[in-house]
């Protein structure tokens, strides 16, 4: 099973979605290694045509890679996978989506991506700080995954929205932004742009099936918001993580995450197109 109107030939193809089916750190409800399977699943419920965008699916040139083949149970191989499939399509010149798995899978491929943007700044969208230290002795967990990208890239080149979960030092060091400031600075921006959606930013009451539900989520229209706002910017990679698809009630999690799929896709290939 592929994405809805993925095409047929990796080569020709300048976009790239993929899976990493890893949920090894999760440490309150496991099973987003299943999410990339769900989203594919799903996405013949939608159209492949955006009302809002007024662009279609049919007319990208992107592929659907399926999962990577990870090692459960080891968290540096798995992470090294996809960092090296990740930097391989990068000298390619593809862009990117991966899709998750838990928030930890956003750091090796940010890593790759730091190798050729140098530049890079990330807009971070989760419901949770994701900067600790350690957690639970694991210097590398979906806890402390934005941690070790500031670690790599500096202090000051992690964007954050819709955070409302997290320990007193970590909301002492976040950088944190409301909805209009957040766009102001992707509109305003000339740096090569990283995504990173952790599907949890949602409310649960829209998006249940996620490991570490938080209530008090943003809207469905507010993530469109930000996520329109990238048309014309230099979007360079994304990813969207942590859909848990066994909570899910009648597949409506795995549905809204796969529109969100499609807008993104579609928001890559305006781009393209405005750039040629």
């Amino acid at each position: 099973m592929s994405f809805i109107s993925s095409k047929k030939d990796l080569n020709t193809s300048k976009i790239i979605i993929f899976g990493c089916p890893f949920d090894s750190t999760s440490s309150f409800r496991p099973g987003s290694r299943f999410g990339p399977s769900s989203i594919r699943n799903v996405s013949d419920l939608i159209e492949t045509y955006s009302p809002v965008l007024d662009l279609d699916l049919e007319d990208v040139d992107f592929f659907d890679y399926g999962d990577l083949e990870l090692i459960f149970g080891n968290t540096q191989k798995s992470l090294n996978i996809i960092e090296n499939f990740v930097k391989e399509n990068l000298a390619k010149s593809k862009t990117l989506i991966g899709l998750g798995g838990e928030h930890l899978i956003s750091y090796p491929i940010i890593k790759a991506y730091y190798s050729v943007y140098p530049d890079i700044n990330i807009i971070h969208l989760d419901a949770h700080a994701d900067l600790r230290e350690d957690y639970l002795g694991e210097k590398f967990s979906h806890a402390t995954v934005m941690k070790r990208t500031i670690d790599l890239i500096g202090n000051g080149r992690v964007h954050s929205f819709g955070v409302r979960s997290g320990t007193r030092d970590e909301f002492k060091i976040i950088n944190l932004y409301s909805k209009d400031k957040i766009i102001d600075f992707i509109k305003s921006t000339d740096k090569p742009l990283y995504f990173t959606l952790d599907l949890d930013v949602l409310d649960p009451s829209i998006l249940p099936a996620t490991g570490t539900p938080e209530a008090g989520g943003i809207s469905f229209n507010d993530l469109m918001d930000i996520i329109y706002s990238f048309k014309g910017k230099k979007l360079v990679g994304a990813d969207i993580v942590e859909l848990a698809p066994m909570y899910d009630n009648y597949t409506n999690s795995s549905a809204v995450a796969a529109k969100i799929l499609r807008e993104l896709i579609l928001v890559f290939d305006f781009n393209f197109k405005i750039n040629c």
